[in-house]
């Protein structure tokens, strides 16, 4: 991997992660585009743990950005904030059911569903259902503006986390489903973003840590070990792709978490559903076309 394209890629999912469109579907696409990962099983692997331990950009930038939050919550659990404490408890319950189904169906979902027809489909079904939303919650937003984050019950935020499930499907979006089931549950758009920006620190960072020690099955068997994905990333791409990977993934994330957070107070969700389809009716094409295969 040239230093350009762990750029890029670092970009698109800093870029992307926050955002309703899917990171992990741009990151496929962008990928498949530069012929990074698909020179075999191996090739793959590499292709995948790259893209997941970038993901560590992301985390830092909302971290710095809502380290107030964080703070709180540690406050919290320690006992010395009940608020904090009540926020830690709804994250937690909102990580549970993706953490757990995670688990259980990972291999299965990159055996079967990291691929080009998946996302596409993805991306439409996902679009579809944010223009969905955001119809309903422009209605609803008239007579009522919203719970707050303060307001949030490890109740609501279970029903949040149960929805960030579906987002185990590559190009459906963990953003989306968690913005939108935060509008569902109640919360109004700020206090959805900000408990989608936070439940992602927890859910992304989960995410590295098991890419970041996975072995890698059905390859040589030093990478059939603890870290086995790690070593088998570093030993194809070398160390300095991932760092500026991440730089570039922090970066563009903290721009793009400010940006979105005004544009959604003011404009709504109906341009990343416009979006989403537009892009996955494109992919769908090219498949179709065979300039990709599916």
């Amino acid at each position: 991997m040239h230093p350009w394209q762990a750029f890029i890629l670092g970009v698109i999912e800093g870029i992307t992660e926050y955002l309703p469109v899917s990171s992990t579907g741009h990151l496929i696409v962008a990928q498949r585009v530069m012929g990074i990962g698909i020179g075999g099983p191996e090739s793959k692997a590499a292709a995948d743990a790259f893209a997941v331990c970038i993901q560590g950009g992301a985390i830092l930038a909302v971290v710095g950005l809502y380290w107030r939050r964080v703070l709180q919550m540690i406050r919290g659990v320690l006992g010395k904030d009940a608020e904090g404490l009540k926020l830690a408890i709804a994250i937690i319950a909102g990580f549970l059911p993706a953490a757990v189904l995670g688990m259980l169906l990972s291999h299965w979902i990159k055996a079967h569903l990291f691929n080009m027809g998946t996302v596409s489909l993805s991306w439409i079904v996902g679009g579809i259902a944010i223009l969905v939303v955001a119809r309903w919650w422009q209605k609803k937003s008239v007579e009522k503006e919203g719970l707050e984050l303060k307001d949030l019950t490890w109740q609501l935020a279970l029903m949040i986390g149960l929805l960030q499930c579906v987002a185990l499907c590559p190009g459906t979006s963990r953003s989306l489903m968690t913005i939108c089931g935060g509008l569902l549950v109640g919360l109004s758009v700020r206090a959805a973003i900000e408990y989608s920006f936070l439940l992602g620190v927890l859910t992304l960072t989960a995410a590295t840590a098991k890419e970041a020690m996975a072995k890698v099955q059905d390859l040589d068997p030093v990478y059939n070990t603890l870290f086995g994905g790690t070593k088998l990333m570093l030993h194809a791409y070398g160390p300095m792709p991932l760092l500026i990977g991440i730089i570039a993934a922090a970066v563009s994330a903290a721009l793009s978490v400010k940006w979105l957070v005004a544009y959604l107070q003011s404009h709504g969700l109906s341009i990343f559903g416009w979006y989403r389809i537009a892009l996955g009716l494109t992919i769908a094409g090219l498949i179709v076309g065979g300039v990709f295969s599916a």
